[in-house]
């Protein structure tokens, strides 16, 4: 097996959620605008066809008004355990997300990984994607908090 880790970041978190809530969040167009993206970034959903061959087409709305085009396309769907999203255009990445049931919980793990470690490396000084991975899964957090009471 290929040793990604010089071109990949993981996070894992579990959630006091149930997975059937965690998988519609992670999902559902009207909850991705929500929470999607670093902190105080807005999203535009165009289309999010949620299959194998599916598209996830939206903008994220900076803070300071700049606008990021994303277009994704979901490679592999298996409901209430894994979504993996290839992003074609510059940088080329592909997000993996598994969702685990552990009792009452659900352990999300959330890789992104990169064609390359320049890649990986570029977007990390251009954008922080490091700590814009923190800050997408710490938002998933509190929106599930938010929906599970």
């Amino acid at each position: 097996m290929e040793d990604i880790s010089s071109r990949s970041m993981t996070i894992t978190r579990t959630f006091e959620a149930p997975i059937e809530l965690v998988w519609k969040v992670l999902t559902t167009p009207e909850y991705i605008s929500v929470w999607w993206g670093p902190e105080g970034f807005t999203n535009t959903i165009r289309t999010m066809d949620v299959r194998e061959g599916g598209i996830f087409d939206f903008t994220m709305h900076a803070p300071d008004g700049t606008d990021f085009i994303n277009f994704y396309h979901y490679q592999e769907v298996k409901p209430l355990q894994k979504l993996v999203m290839e992003h074609k255009e510059h940088p080329k990445f592909n997000i993996v997300v598994e969702l685990f049931q552990e009792g009452e919980h659900t352990k999300v793990t959330w890789t992104n990984i990169f064609d390359s470690a320049p890649t990986m490396e570029e977007t990390i000084r251009a954008f922080k994607a490091d700590v814009g991975l923190i800050q997408n899964i710490e938002r998933l957090s509190e929106f599930v908090k938010r929906l599970n009471v």
